[in-house]
């Protein structure tokens, strides 16, 4: 069983002071904003706020001290039938309340998530790279440091709804009692408000702000995916639970290649005479210029595949490859002496041609239907 009083590192009679001030500095020390590299200190900081949440409340931290967890998690106040039996767990087990309606004591709620977006090249997205971005979004209140509470002031249990965040209302009809159940009005569902509002923040705990947020990107991200940062978010209402920030990704076309997957397309325009000849040619990868040999022969459309000078795996090892697809490009137009030298070619082949005096009219057809 986790100790919370261990966790927050007070003694079992500490005070309500003393476990404040614990909790915010341990919460500060491993908010996920804070540690960045450090994949442990998100699941610090949830269980820093689990044992804030339980002791921060009188009756809370007495079934707790009495009960253990299990205890800190059943309704405050009197026992329901259900448990009284141990009905009880398992309808919170399963339904997140008791068998006759109540939701038990309730908290801080969790803040929505958030989106925003990355703008990367190729490079960038192929290899992994760190972007910062700008992003708006509610922060906690550096006066109350979330609470909402002005400095030196302290939340009260709602005096409308008991501290269950939700008020419930019995009604008669033919089939008997009917119990209806609606979230407080009163504390917003909190279970708690607060007598005297932070004036910076009027009691809701957070401010909006702009923040430089540093994002990981892996190496063999494509475009229109996202990335997820736990915790990253929006800051949640009174010390809650913060929201996550979803990240998505936007790779700026690259003139160069065209990207299938793992692997990228290179299309590479040669001269007809390159083709039949042979070539060398410098081929620009993401790793630098490569030499790539060109047969005498070769076709147009041929593609050559230089392996491992794609994109790298996302998921997985080793890398795309690059494709390089040659086209030939045919001369629209040709000096005297270069028709003459292609006139001769074909007759040496057998190839039969149009002939000179027919050229001019093929010219201008082809202008006309241009």
């Amino acid at each position: 069983m986790t100790d919370y009083y261990e966790v927050l590192g007070v003694a079992r009679n500490a005070t309500d002071d003393e476990i404040k001030r614990a909790y915010r500095t341990l919460a500060r020390r491993y908010h996920p904003d804070s540690n960045p590299d450090d994949p442990d200190a998100e699941a610090r900081f949830k269980e820093v706020g689990q044992a804030y949440e339980t002791l921060r409340d009188p009756e809370r931290r007495r079934r707790y001290d009495v009960f253990g967890e299990d205890g800190a998690r059943a309704r405050a106040g009197a026992q329901s039938p259900g448990d009284a039996f141990g009905f009880g767990d398992l309808f919170d087990a399963f339904f997140g309340g008791d068998p006759f309606g109540g939701r038990g004591q309730a908290g801080p709620a969790r803040a929505p998530d958030a989106e925003a977006v990355v703008n990367l090249d190729l490079a960038g997205a192929a290899f992994g790279t760190t972007a910062t971005i700008e992003v708006r979004l509610p922060v906690a209140c550096e006066r109350c440091e979330g609470s909402g509470c002005e400095p030196g002031t302290h939340p009260a249990r709602c005096d409308v709804c008991g501290g269950t965040g939700e008020v419930r209302e019995v009604r008669r009809s033919i089939l008997g009692q009917i119990v209806t159940a609606a979230p407080c009005a009163a504390c917003s569902a909190t279970g708690s408000r607060i007598p005297t509002p932070c004036r910076e923040c009027r009691g809701d705990g957070r401010v909006r702000a702009s923040r430089s947020i540093d994002v990981e990107v892996p190496a063999g991200v494509d475009d229109g995916q996202r990335l997820r940062l736990s915790g990253r978010g929006p800051a949640a209402p009174r010390g809650g639970v913060p929201g996550d920030l979803y990240v998505t990704v936007r790779v700026a076309p690259d003139p160069r290649f065209e990207r299938l997957g793992d692997d990228l397309l290179h299309v590479r325009q040669i001269a007809f005479t390159q083709a039949a000849l042979g070539s060398r040619l410098d081929i620009e990868t993401l790793d630098g210029t490569e030499e790539l040999v060109v047969p005498a022969g070769t076709q147009p459309g041929h593609v050559f595949r230089l392996k491992g000078r794609g994109v790298p795996a996302l998921r997985g090892r080793g890398r795309g490859d690059l494709l390089v697809r040659v086209d030939v490009a045919v001369p629209e137009r040709l000096t005297d002496e270069e028709d003459e030298l292609l006139r001769s070619l074909a007759g040496m082949r057998g190839e039969e041609v149009t002939a000179q005096h027919e050229k001019g009219v093929f010219s201008r057809l082809r202008s006309a239907f241009q």
